[in-house]
């Protein structure tokens, strides 16, 4: 037989690896400036591109796009080379993928702030960026399937099912949400609205947790752990179960986030159902993964790489548990829009992504730069940093969520709502604080960790081209008698893509295209009628703010939202929401029904000034609204976008769409000036205010609280 000499390309590894501690610090940095915000209202500092709003995005996406996002590279690129005896199919495309990975990424970084956003979670990127990213992920695609076709080695490790399920996937995920109609440069609109815009983004959002978040993950789990602990995995048949009923069934899950809202019961159902079995494939993982170092427990007490991965892989299956039982529709009634889902969130992202992207680099470092680590106490003091981190982080979000939803649903003896919003904001802030220092004692750990890294880089040698050889594989591979069906899909890498794509269609059709074909799963009211040109800008204007990060448009129908809000939210009133804006948290009071609720003053002074009507308010103020000249120039535009996406506007309205607006904006100017406020009809906050007090009146509203 054969033996063919090759190397495998270390640079690559090393230039992700680079990034993934740049970006990890970029992004918790930003992170730590967001959670002192909500404690520390100042530290919005004033200007338009350092609100809550704006940055909160740039956080979510620096951490899972910029950190994880390279550290998936990093770990696919050194571990795909290794697992299929091959060096990467193209040296060129790998440098493609870097280089284009990381300008996709100063893009968001720029235009985020600047408050260009499509307002949709984890999605927020405007479509010259999203065909970027397309592009860049199907450089990724070749070059990794290039590698696999020209392997040396017969099977196909469990490690790149993962990677496989995740290419195909996170495709099909963002080419779907993110069909939307360009109306300038920067500007564009959903191809959904309300109801169907909301399924598909979180049947994009939840997914992008898992094929983005989780999935590959697992595949560096099933690669890196065992080589950490010089064991091979535990089960391989399990690795199997484990693999095909995850990718399956996550798919399903997402409308599990939109539970008592307007989503269609049977789909909100469907979400409950596959949520709660996604548990036995999770912990399938999971055990898989602890089991792999059975006998091998005082190695993990003395071995930094293997606690900070026993770590990962735990607060991986607490999360996936935790994750099931929220779905649960009395769980979530408690947990949706607190605090809680922030912890949740975060023990997943800093205990499973966070600790197994530290682990990896702790291992990988060192053996490309053929030195040893520079301190293995620094990286001990890390681990304990990192580990208080997220306890100091997580349980004040549970109490702060538990707070939150208990004083939301509480009535005093009389029949009436025991407390005001605001008093459930003033009263969470100190566990805001507590949080800020789990943060605080993480990202130490993280900036420990990188000055351990770059000591141990400074004192060796990259090896840029490792030799390696292997025989050749044949060029067919015949079947033996008796072979597992499984071991002979390994064989076959294109079957398991094809196979894994119609795997994850499945799910996805089933929700998605009832939804969109039968009419009865979004009823329309006939008295809902589209915004007109002034609150369309205005609605802009409401995204653009990032104002949907702590402020939900949907009541759901619990006696204390309709006693609080009013009505409870129906299908049929955002039929014209491109995209639409439910929400995901309430750092402050839904807003469905907030039209004709204030006089208009009150808003002018609320967003000049909010603590002046709400003593106590952690919101940023927006002076700049009220110094910036309405851009009407791009209402034509807009309103044409609207009618093509089938917003029933009459002909030719948008020749006349600026003289309605005119007309409205001097309506809005004159009713303040009767309250001795001052402003130009033309400014950017008249068109906001249009907009909020449009929210929820095209329907008869019940009597609402004060409170």
């Amino acid at each position: 037989m054969e033996i063919e000499k090759f190397s495998y390309d270390n640079k690559i590894v090393k230039n992700f690896a680079y990034a993934t501690m740049l970006w990890g610090l970029v992004g918790m940095i930003v992170g730590l400036w967001v959670a002192l915000q909500l404690a520390f209202p100042s530290l919005n500092l004033g200007f338009s591109f350092t609100t809550f709003g704006r940055v909160r995005p740039l956080h979510t996406n620096a951490v899972i796009f910029a950190f994880v996002g390279n550290g998936i590279f990093m770990g696919v690129y050194y571990s795909l080379q290794r697992l299929c005896k091959a060096r990467m199919f193209n040296d060129f495309l790998s440098s493609v993928h870097f280089w284009g990975w990381q300008l996709i990424i100063v893009a968001a970084a720029v235009t985020l702030p600047l408050g260009y956003t499509t307002g949709k979670e984890y999605a927020e990127l405007e479509w010259p960026i999203d065909i970027a990213i397309a592009l860049i992920w199907v450089v990724f695609g070749i070059n990794m399937f290039g590698t696999i076709i020209k392997r040396r080695e017969k099977h196909i490790y469990v490690a790149i099912w993962f990677y496989i399920a995740t290419l195909v996937t996170v495709a099909v995920l963002h080419i779907v949400n993110s069909f939307e109609l360009p109306v300038s440069f920067l500007k564009s609109y959903s191809l959904y609205a309300g109801v169907q815009d909301a399924l598909v983004q979180w049947w994009y959002g939840h997914n992008a947790v898992a094929f983005f978040l989780t999935t590959p993950y697992l595949g560096l789990m099933y690669y890196f752990l065992p080589k950490a602990a010089n064991r091979p995995v535990y089960s391989y048949r399990l690795s199997i179960v484990h693999f095909w009923a995850l990718t399956f069934l996550y798919i399903w899950a997402g409308p599990h986030h939109l539970l008592y809202t307007a989503l269609p019961d049977w789909a909100q159902s469907l979400g409950v159902a596959f949520s709660v079995m996604l548990i036995a494939p999770s912990w399938g993982g999971m055990v898989n993964g602890l089991l792999t170092l059975r006998g091998a427990w005082d190695k993990v007490r003395e071995d930094v790489v293997l606690k900070f991965m026993v770590v990962a892989v735990t607060a991986y299956g607490m999360s996936t548990f935790e994750g099931p039982m929220l779905s649960l529709k009395n769980v979530n009634a408690i947990a949706h829009f607190t605090d809680w889902i922030v912890a949740h969130v975060h023990v997943g992202a800093l205990g499973w992504n966070g600790f197994l992207t530290f682990g990896i680099l702790y291992w990988l470092i060192p053996i490309m730069f053929r030195t040893k680590l520079h301190s293995l106490k620094l990286a001990n003091i890390h681990f304990w940093l990192g580990t208080l981190g997220i306890l100091f982080y997580a349980i004040p979000m549970y109490w702060s969520g538990f707070m939150q939803s208990l004083m939301w649903k509480e009535f005093t003896e009389e029949g009436t709502l025991k407390y005001q919003f605001l008093e459930t904001v003033t009263r969470v802030k100190p566990m805001y604080i507590m949080r800020s220092l789990g943060g605080t004692l993480y990202l130490i750990g993280v900036i420990v960790m990188t000055y351990n890294l770059i000591v141990t880089i400074k004192s060796g040698v990259l090896l840029e081209n490792e030799d390696a050889e292997a025989p050749a594989l044949p060029k067919k591979i015949h079947s033996q008698q008796g072979e597992h069906w499984h071991r002979v899909l390994e064989r076959k890498p294109v079957q398991m893509m094809l196979l894994s794509l119609v795997v994850i269609l499945i799910g996805g059709m089933v929700e998605l295209i009832p939804t969109f074909m039968i009419k009865s799963n979004v009823p329309t009211i006939s008295s809902v009628k589209p915004y007109t040109p002034l609150e369309l800008q205005g609605r802009d204007l409401y995204i653009r703010e990032g104002c949907y990060n702590c402020h939900s448009q949907m009541i759901r129908p619990f006696r204390s939202e309709t006693v609080r809000y009013g009505e409870y939210s129906k299908a049929g009133e955002f039929i014209y929401d491109h995209p639409f804006q439910w929400g995901s948290k309430r750092t402050g009071p839904d807003l469905h029904r907030i039209g004709g609720k204030y006089p208009n003053s009150w808003h002018y002074n609320h967003m000049m000034e909010s603590t002046s009507m709400s003593p106590g308010s952690i919101m940023p103020n927006y002076p700049w609204l009220f110094d910036n000249d309405l851009d009407t120039s791009s209402t034509p535009g807009k309103i044409e976008a609207m009618q093509t996406l089938g917003v029933p506007y009459p002909a030719n309205y948008s020749s006349i769409a600026n003289t309605e607006l005119q007309k409205q904006a001097e309506n809005i100017a004159a009713d303040l000036k009767k309250e001795k406020i001052k402003i130009k009809s033309n400014k950017e906050i008249i068109a906001l205010i249009a907009y909020l007090q449009r929210l929820g009146t095209d329907i008869k509203l019940n009597k609402v609280s004060s409170k």
